[in-house]
This record gives C-alpha cells, sequence and structure tokens, in this order.
C-alpha cells in the first residue's frame, strides 16, 4: 500500500513537541509623571509639621503736606501657612514561586507603575482635591473656585484660544502671572482645530506652549475632566512640602493584615514577598497680598477653564 499523506506535524495549539514562545517583553504605557511634583514649590520638611510665612498686609506711603507736614506711620504683616505631612503607601505582595518562575524581573515592572501611583494620587488631590487629607490646604482648582477666577468654555460664543487668553487675563487682574498650565487629556486636538480669521492655525504644536507658557496635559489619570479642561496658575504658590521621598522596600518576613486586625498573609509562612513604597508629603497655597488685588477673597493665583457649569 502506498502512502503519500503521512507525515509528522503540529497538533493544534498546544503540541507538546513544540512549546509556543512567550516573549519577556510586556506592552504598556509610558509611565506617566505628576504635574504638581514637577511645577509645584518644593519645600524639604524636617519635621512633619512646617510653617512658611506669608505676606498679608502691605505698607502704605503717604504725600505730605507742605514743608512741615506730618509724616504718617504704616504697617506690614505676615501670616503661616502651614505644612502637615501625610503619608502615601501601598504594598504589593508576590509569591516567591511567581518571581522564580518569571520571564521578566517582577521589582522592575512593578517600581515604575507604584511610582505612577503617587503621580496619580498626588495631581488628583492637590489639583482637585480628591481623596486629600483633611490637614492639607485648598486645592488648586477650589481655589479658583471660591475667587471665581473660572470661565466656562465656549461662553459668549468665545473660540478656544480666547478662552486662554481670558484665564491670563483673570490672573493678571489678581495680581499673578501664569506660568504654566496643566491640561485635560486631549486638550492639544482641540486646540489644533482652532484658526483664525484667514484659516491659519492659533496653535500650530502639540504640547509646547500657550501664548509662549508651558503647558502639558496630566496622561496620569489625576486631571478631573468632569470639572476642568484646564488650570492656569502661578505655580511657585503651590506649596509641596516633602518630608520623605519616594522610597521602596523589599520584605520577606512579617505579616498583612486588614484593618480589623485579622492576618491576610503571612510572608514567611506563605513564601511570598511583599515590595512597599512610602511617600510623605504636605500641600498648601499660597495667596500673599498684593497692590493689584488686595481682597484675598476675590484674589487667586490659579485660574480655570470649565466644560460646563461647575460640579461643584
Amino acid at each position: 500500500m502506498t502512502n503519500f499523506d503521512h507525515s509528522i506535524s503540529r497538533d493544534g495549539s498546544n503540541d507538546p513537541l513544540v512549546p509556543v514562545p512567550v516573549s519577556n517583553e510586556i506592552i504598556q504605557a509610558a509611565v506617566a509623571d505628576s504635574f504638581i511634583l514637577s511645577n509645584a514649590r518644593r519645600v524639604t520638611m524636617g519635621a512633619k509639621t512646617n510653617r512658611m510665612p506669608v505676606l498679608s498686609a502691605l505698607p502704605m506711603v503717604y504725600h505730605v503736606s507742605g514743608d512741615t507736614g506730618l509724616k504718617q506711620t504704616t504697617s506690614q504683616d505676615w501670616e503661616n501657612v502651614e505644612l502637615v505631612a501625610e503619608e502615601l503607601a501601598a504594598i504589593i505582595p508576590v509569591p516567591e514561586a511567581y518571581i522564580s518562575d518569571a520571564q521578566v524581573p517582577i521589582w522592575d515592572e512593578v517600581r515604575p507603575r507604584l511610582a505612577e501611583g503617587i503621580a496619580n494620587a498626588v495631581d488628583a488631590a492637590c489639583l482637585f482635591g480628591v481623596n486629600a487629607p483633611n490637614t492639607f490646604g485648598l486645592d488648586a482648582y477650589h481655589v479658583a473656585m471660591a475667587a471665581g477666577s473660572t470661565i466656562v468654555k465656549g461662553a459668549g460664543s468665545t473660540k478656544m484660544w480666547q478662552n486662554v487668553a481670558k484665564l491670563g487675563e483673570l490672573s493678571a487682574k489678581d495680581g499673578y502671572n501664569i506660568n504654566g498650565f496643566a491640561a485635560a487629556p486631549g486638550f492639544s486636538w482641540e486646540l489644533i482645530g482652532e484658526a483664525d480669521g484667514h484659516a491659519r492655525p492659533i496653535f500650530d504644536s502639540l504640547g509646547q506652549a500657550l501664548y509662549g507658557i508651558p503647558y502639558k496635559e496630566v496622561m496620569n489619570g489625576g486631571f478631573d475632566t468632569t470639572e476642568a479642561l484646564l488650570l492656569g496658575g502661578d505655580w511657585s504658590k503651590a506649596i509641596v512640602g516633602v518630608r520623605q521621598d519616594i522610597t521602596f522596600k523589599v520584605f520577606t518576613e512579617g505579616v498583612i493584615s486588614d484593618d480589623s486586625g485579622n492576618v491576610v498573609l503571612n510572608l514567611m509562612q506563605q513564601d511570598t514577598v511583599a515590595i512597599r513604597v512610602v511617600f510623605r508629603y504636605a500641600w498648601a497655597t499660597a495667596n500673599p497680598i498684593n497692590r493689584v488685588n488686595p481682597t484675598k477673597a476675590s484674589r487667586s493665583p490659579f485660574t480655570v477653564m470649565q466644560a460646563t457649569t461647575a460640579n461643584s
């Protein structure tokens, strides 16, 4: 009997002799950093609490009446801005067998993502007050809202470039100059579509500058797009106190318990390793008096462009 169709071939997708290769490359998005930690004024804290003096009253100077007129007295005063450090932290436990069998260095993959998680939490808290400790100062968004330093996108049929210019005007009328913008993801593409009366793009580049002022889209998930599209500010008045910079520590012994004290994981007994990240920081804003707008209640170092009328 003649056979022409016999051969050794693959048995579908589960061939015992031809294993499927597994790539050791993990496809993932780029790690996003923190707008606040990159742009705010950074202060090193030597203790949990720190105080910074901020100018609260300006001296006045008066004209003297005639050659022998009496000169009046004046004063100057300061108030404290208090920084109270609070902790951000997380633990990731990984079984030792998993680490041994993994085809990539686990900790090299985990550390950047934990750092990104801190960036997300910091920006959400300091820009919008999301999950912020009650010891923190008011976030940038709500500082602007409280002072009325806000516009709604497209109000009065205005274009985006006019909205951006209005933010600068609001800031100048409060005695501040915007030195940076925090933008919602995708904001650049809204700008690209805008043209002047001669059909020329108002902004012809992505992620560079608005009227010469740097801006950056916040890509770590910390920007609340339900509240705002753009936050402009004098970010030297945004203060981040750092008590302990981002640190990582790996544990091979110890227990992890829940908030009731029940042991959830015993590292030694269950052959598990855990990595812990810790970051201790404080947040406050300064609103020093100036001669353009001496009224604190209506003065803000930050301005906000909202997509719609405020949700909060």
